[in-house]
């Protein structure tokens, strides 16, 4: 007997080409689906997508697998670009791949797949789904430097039912061996790094044509200038690099970091040395929160969270919880919490779900 089709999300990259291949051979009906997500400035020097479609297509005849192409361009412009831009212009940083992957990869993408009469869908993300109790559950990958549950966290009950990570139990170096073990073109190829419709590019070069610059002072919490500044968005809490301020050396001789930004005076705020306090948040306020089984985490519960991606879980409790936000108090004080970052919270190997930051306190 077949069994299920399923629809392969392919990138061109290494990740989602073994999906593809571990898929085919357990039996299952494979179909490969390469998205084009972005168009402006689509060019060779930055973005990869004409090599990483025909990557995905040279993988795809090795497999022996159906693939086709769709465009979801129009589609992630209005779901996830233009909050990106909100976002920056509000003076916060957002991550555009978790958007990314609740309204692109996990929605527009799962109905597409659905009209190829696919069962579920999968993806070459380090990360597992287990049912129980009825209900689906998020869990960490078994190979935790590659974890990617953070991305995830805001899936739903509706698409973790359809969802497959087939890399979730496997090792980076596992899928790789995979790769060349079966002759797949690119089982050496980079990771891609950064987000997928920047590509390499200079970030700041990028966001400087969609955002105007508003340059104003860069001060001191006790208000002294010590610089200037090109524009509030174009800058993140504890961003070292690209200050210009290197050489105002006070009387630690530490380096600059940014602690903050006064969205009403036009005004950065930037502070001396890695550990000064203003960077550090004992606590923290989210908003737009989502619970991944549809419910809340328990009050004052022993939990652990993330501030960041690729960052170590920070023991933690939930303090307060409301319709659609929550106040967090860590156990060790965090470093560089960020408006507009997502905090994700974990009960051991599960994720729970996560909010939006608003803003970290003492």
């Amino acid at each position: 007997m077949t069994k299920p089709r399923v629809v392969v999300g392919m990138s061109g990259g290494v990740d989602s080409s073994v999906t593809a291949l571990l898929l085919k051979q357990q039996g299952y009906d494979v179909i490969g689906l390469f998205m084009k997500n972005w168009e402006d400035d689509d060019d060779s020097e930055y973005c990869s997508t004409r090599q990483d479609l025909l990557d995905a297509v040279s993988v795809a005849d090795t497999i022996g697998i159906p693939i086709e192409a769709v465009n979801f361009s129009k589609e992630y412009k209005e779901r996830v670009f233009s909050y990106f831009l909100r976002e920056y212009q509000a003076g916060r940083t957002p991550n555009p791949d978790i958007l990314c992957n609740a309204e692109i990869k996990f929605k527009a993408f799962l109905e597409h797949a659905m009209q190829l009469g696919a069962d579920t869908i999968a993806t070459g993300h380090y990360a597992q789904v287990r049912e129980k109790d009825g209900l689906f559950q998020l869990l960490k990958a078994s190979d935790d430097s590659k974890d990617q549950s953070y991305f995830l966290h805001r899936l739903n009950q509706a698409q973790l039912s359809r969802a497959m990570f087939p890399l979730g139990k496997i090792l980076k170096s596992q899928v790789r061996a995979i790769a060349e073990q079966h002759g797949l073109s690119n089982h050496a190829k980079r990771d891609s790094t950064g987000i997928c419709f920047i590509g390499e590019r200079p970030f700041r070069e990028f966001l400087n044509r969609y955002l105007p610059t508003q340059p104003g002072e860069m001060r001191t919490p006790d208000g002294k200038v010590v610089g200037k500044h090109i524009g509030l968005s174009f800058y993140t809490i504890g961003q070292r690099q690209g200050l210009g301020i290197g050489g105002a050396k006070e009387a630690s001789g530490e380096p600059w970091f940014v602690s903050g930004k006064d969205m009403a005076n036009n005004r950065l705020i930037v502070v001396q040395g890695h550990d000064h306090p203003a960077l550090l948040a004992a606590r923290l306020t989210a908003l737009d929160s989502h619970w991944i089984s549809g419910t809340s985490p328990t009050l004052e519960h022993p939990y652990a969270a993330k501030t960041r991606y690729r960052q170590a879980d920070a023991p933690c409790r939930l303090t307060d919880i409301s319709d659609s936000s929550c106040e967090i108090a860590f156990d060790d004080a965090q470093w560089a919490v960020t408006p507009g970052q997502s905090v994700v919270i974990y009960d051991g190997e599960v994720c729970l779900g996560g909010a939006i930051i608003e803003q970290g306190h003492g």
